[in-house]
């Protein structure tokens, strides 16, 4: 199984996090090592694939938060693992509690307060970035759990690249200039430098930010993509953990 780590997360040993690929258990075409129940696998496979992947953790899946991820900006603080019901941000401050973000091209994101102990996972599409899901995010951990927005250390996980994200014009009205290029009368959308700078504007400092530069799209041997295999496409995952 190959998953993807942040360097950022490892200075802190107290911390598990990982990022699953297409890659696991000799998983083959269309769906591979895919970690979804909402795409048309094998749900024996899935739930064989998950038993895998959360086992990398010293988890089995009733330890880890699975939210129904609905593009909104509704922030979930979870103390127990399971289907949680709908939101794209959970909160935590509790040990060996896994939250898990499904991605095949929005953006995710991983917070962590190393002096509160308080972890945090966001799932932003274009929707959950203009409704600002990220900001609030933040806004609840300083405001619920005095996090400290400079002492926050955050990894943004693979999306889909800038150059490969073309959306309409009601899309791209959602968002500043400086994020989106015209292209023969559509937009090319940057999801997670939105993102990014949302997370420098609410007080995070740039050394404590990691941002991966790995695209969903074009990595089609490694990563799922919605944009690029449609219905065909599994989901990867990425899972944050407070160890004891």
């Amino acid at each position: 199984m190959k998953v993807i780590h942040s360097e950022l997360f490892q200075k802190y040993p107290e911390i598990n996090f990982a990022f699953s690929t297409k890659i696991g258990l000799n998983r083959e075409a269309p769906y591979y090592f895919n970690l979804s129940l909402s795409v048309a696998d094998n749900e024996e496979n899935v739930k064989e694939n998950r038993k895998a992947f959360f086992g990398g953790f010293g988890l089995i899946e009733e330890n880890v938060a699975i939210q129904k991820q609905i593009h909104s900006d509704i922030v979930s603080y979870v103390t127990t693992g399971g289907i949680i019901g709908k939101s794209d941000a959970t909160i935590t401050d509790k040990k060996n509690l896994g939250l898990a973000i499904g991605v095949a091209d929005c953006t995710p994101i991983f917070i962590y307060n190393p002096e509160n102990k308080v972890i945090a996972a966001v799932h932003s599409g274009w929707r959950g970035t203009a409704k600002r899901i990220l900001e609030k995010t933040v806004l609840k951990l300083k405001s619920d759990y005095n996090s400290k927005p400079e002492k926050l250390v955050a990894y943004i996980g693979p999306s889909i690249s800038q150059k490969n994200y073309e959306v309409g014009k009601e899309v791209a009205d959602l968002f500043d200039d400086k994020y989106k290029i015209q292209r023969d009368g559509k937009y090319l959308l940057d999801v997670a430098t939105v993102n990014y700078d949302m997370l420098i504007n609410s007080g995070l400092m740039k050394e404590n930010i990691e941002k991966s530069n790995l695209c969903t799209y074009e990595e089609k041997n490694l990563l799922h993509s919605y944009r690029r295999d449609g219905k065909k496409s599994g989901r990867s995952m990425g899972i944050i953990v407070i160890r004891d």
